[in-house]
This record gives structure tokens, sequence and C-alpha cells, in this order.
């Protein structure tokens, strides 16, 4: 009979998959990594970044996008943007900027972090650093100081009709803009267009209103954000074509437009069932946009994307220990672990966000379903399959022999909405973190990022410190 929970990964999945794999002493590897040799170093809870991850992703789909081009002769170029809004940390730009990117950022202290980068000789002059989200007095000047002092290719996408005004006002020389669409939600979404941008109808006006006379102003590049990312559907390919049309219609009375922004991302594994054709989707979208543009007579844009967890989300790990099982009717088990969702992983709860959910040991073990369940008092600390599409099993508890769980491809957010460094719901500490690399002869390191946190830490921002 196979009940053992190995059996049920293989019976159920393609398994082992490219980062996903077991050993002999039926343990869990995550991109070749001995996960259980980490946990005998450092304890639980632990959270890792496989930093070769990122580079891997940027460079594929650079491939994607290339081969797409390839295929469809297509005249303009390709530019890949991360998102620092998925995270800000130091390791994560340092490694992504290795592959020649170009930069989105959305906040006013973004542009803060870009100036230590060029500084630091990490940012060229010739990078794009792509400035949206909704901007006031500070953002506005910090990129006039972006701008004024040299860097041509920052770019703010304007997003309301007070923006430009502000602009030229602390911008001292000729600047170049974009415009963003305010496109239509998926029709599940509670409201109907986003909060951002500017109307489908709206933009040719604006710009020959506001910019096309302008000799301060060029406008360079039109804006197009899907919330849900791309994904083949009829409410993707739907936008994707009501932002063409607005393309074209702007392309025909401003010869400075050469760039398209297809903003919103590639989906990232969420489970090990997770099945995406990320080469069809690149060569589709290229596909359409040329269809489109040779139909209007108008040159195809440059093609910009902005990829921030796809950059970086599955570079991500926490590990927890399961610390005991409380039995609490005759059908649930709850498993509780050493630490809290709603701390560590806050889109678990907060948007139902799934993870690739596995054991680190002991997979050879039986396995029975089971609640998972956070330290902390509170009723919504929990990751179960109310929430989730599959009910979760794992190797029965034994008190006698530790169960480690582990959840992967949390590298996006994360942290920044958990408030790493900061209170924490019920001042649980936040986690260890550790970096993980690879050199050029395949040998992988491991080194100390940040402890974990403190009692000191937290009675010092509440006050108790004296």
């Amino acid at each position: 009979m196979k009940n053992k929970y190995i059996d049920l990964i293989e019976q159920t999945f393609d398994f082992p998959q490219n980062d996903f794999n077991i050993n002999q002493e039926f343990e869990l590897s995550f991109h070749q990594v001995d996960i259980m040799s980490l946990i005998q170093e450092y304890g639980t809870p632990l959270k890792l970044t496989y930093l070769p991850s990122i580079s891997k992703n940027i460079q594929l789909a650079k491939s994607w996008f290339r081969q797409a081009m390839q295929e469809h002769s297509y005249a303009g170029s390709y530019n890949y943007c991360y998102c620092t809004k998925s995270s800000h940390f130091h390791y994560v730009l340092n490694e992504a900027l290795k592959n020649d990117i170009h930069i989105e950022t959305s906040s006013a202290h973004d542009l803060d972090i870009i100036q230590i980068l060029k500084k630091a000789g990490q940012i060229r002059p010739d990078i794009f650093v792509i400035c949206n989200g909704f901007k006031r007095f500070e953002y506005i000047s910090k990129i006039a100081e972006l701008i004024n002092g040299g860097h041509q290719n920052c770019v703010p996408i304007i997003d309301n009709y007070e923006e430009l005004p502000l602009l030229q006002e602390q911008v001292t020389v000729p600047f170049k803009v974009g415009i963003r669409i305010a496109s239509e939600e998926e029709p599940k979404f509670e409201f109907y267009t986003s909060r951002l941008g500017i109307g489908y109808r709206n933009i040719v006006p604006f710009y020959l209103d506001q910019i096309k006379n302008n000799e301060r102003v060029e406008l360079k590049m039109l804006h197009f954000f899907i919330n849900t990312g791309i994904r083949d559907n009829a409410y993707y390919w739907n936008e994707l074509h009501k932002c063409l049309k607005v393309y074209v219609e702007l392309k025909k009375v401003c010869l400075s437009l050469d760039s398209l922004n297809i903003g919103g991302g590639f989906p990232i594994k969420n489970s090990l069932a997770f099945d995406y054709n990320y080469q069809y989707m690149a060569s589709e979208i290229i596909a359409q946009i040329k269809l489109v543009c040779n139909e209007a007579c108008v040159p195809v844009p440059n093609i910009f994307t902005e990829f921030g967890s796809f950059t970086v989300g599955e570079s991500g790990a926490i590990i927890y220990e399961v610390l005991y099982q409380k039995q609490q009717n005759d059908r649930e088990k709850w498993n509780i672990i050493n630490s809290s969702f709603i701390t560590t992983l806050p889109d678990t709860w907060a948007i139902n966000k799934r993870f690739v959910m596995l054991p680190i040991n002991r997979w050879n073990d039986e396995y029975e379903r089971v609640l998972l369940g956070g330290l902390t008092c509170d009723s919504d600390d929990y990751y179960n399959s109310e929430q989730h599409v599959n009910a979760i099993y794992l190797p029965k508890y034994r008190s006698d022999d530790p169960l480690y769980i582990g959840f992967f491809g949390t590298g996006a957010y994360q942290d920044t909405i958990g408030g790493v460094g900061g209170l924490q719901h019920c001042l649980i500490p936040q986690p260890q973190h550790i970096l993980i690399e690879k050199s050029g002869d395949g040998q992988i390191s491991h080194r100390m990022d940040m402890p974990q946190q403190t009692a000191e830490n937290f009675l010092k921002t509440l006050g108790y410190d004296y």
C-alpha cells in the first residue's frame, strides 16, 4: 500500500522538479540547497533567499522576448524593468543589476535608493528609471533632482492631470514623460476602472492640450498595467487590444512616442501543479502588437516589461517547525508552527495568496490531513484548505521526531508588508534571514543577513527603553 508522503506527491504531481528534489534521507532540497543542513546550523523559523534565482529568471524572460521578436521579425527593442516595490533590499538590487536591466519606482524614497546605487556605480547613466505611482511634492522633487542631475532616461509616468505642471515647476531641463492608461479591472473586482492613470478616451486630448506644443516635454512612453498580471484569458487580451488602439491613435499625432510599457508581470509557481507557457505568452504579445501596428501603418514600439514578483518571488522561502498538534474535534487536526503567518506571510491571510508548501523532512512517513495554525491569539492566523483549493497533507505528527515545513516562492512583498525590523503582530519576532549564493564553479555558500528580532528591538520601538 502506497501511503507514504512521497507516494502522495509522486502520484499527484510531476516530481521531482527543477527546483525541488528529495535526497536519500527523504529530505527536501530547494535549488539543490540542502535545507535540513541549514536548519541544523541556524534553527527555525528561518527565512532564506537564493540569489541565483533572481538572475536566472531575468535571463529567462529576456530569452523569451528575444526569441519572440526574432520569430516575428519585430523591429523594436526589449527592455526588462525590475519593480523595486516587490523587494527593496540591497541584496536583491545588487543581484538584479548584474543583468543589464532597468528600474521601475513607485514612491519618493525609491529614488533615494537610486541615488545611492548611482554613486556606487551600479546604475549607469543610460539605465531607464521609470517613475510610476501617484506623485506629490517629495516624489516630484526627487524625480526633478535625478533629471536635473543629468539622468536623461528618468521617465516619470503621468498618473493625473496635475503632475505635469508640478514637474515643470521643478525640472529645469527638457525631459521625457510617459502616460499611464487607467485600465479597466477584471469583472470580479469591486470597481470597474483602476484609480491610477488617465482614461482611454482622455489620453490623446491630454497630449494635444498639454504636451504637443510644449518644448520642454517629450512624450516617449504609453504605460499599460493589468493588476492580475499577464495571463492567457479573454480579459487580458481584450485590455491589451484596447491599449494598442490608444497607442496607434496617439502615435499618429505624436512622433516622439516610441515605447509601450506592458506592466503587470508574469506569474510564478504557487503549486507543484503550476503550468504556464511563458514562451507562448511572450510570442503572442509580440505578435498582437505587431499586427495592430501594421494594420494602423505605424512603427512598432520598443517594449518595456515590469517584472517584480517574477524577478524575486521564487528566490525566497521560509522554514518552520511544527511545535505541536491539537486534535480539536473528530475531523480537525491543527499543526501549530513556531511563528505566525500574519507576521511572516501576510499575503496568506490578507489576500488568500497561495504558496508552494512542502515538508522538509520525513517524506517516507505516512501522511495525514491537517490545518496549519500560527502562534498568535488571532483567529485569522492560519493556512488551510478553507482558503485554498487543495487540502493540506503532511507527514504524520510525532512528538519524538520534529517535522519541518517550508513555504516557497515568498521572496516578493512579504518582508516589507510584514514590516521587517519593526513591530510585529502579538510581538512575534521576525525570523532570522540568510542569503544563499552560488559561485562560478557551482559551489553553494550561505551567510547571515539579519538575525532574529529581539525583545530589545520591540521594547525600544514601543518606548520602553528607559
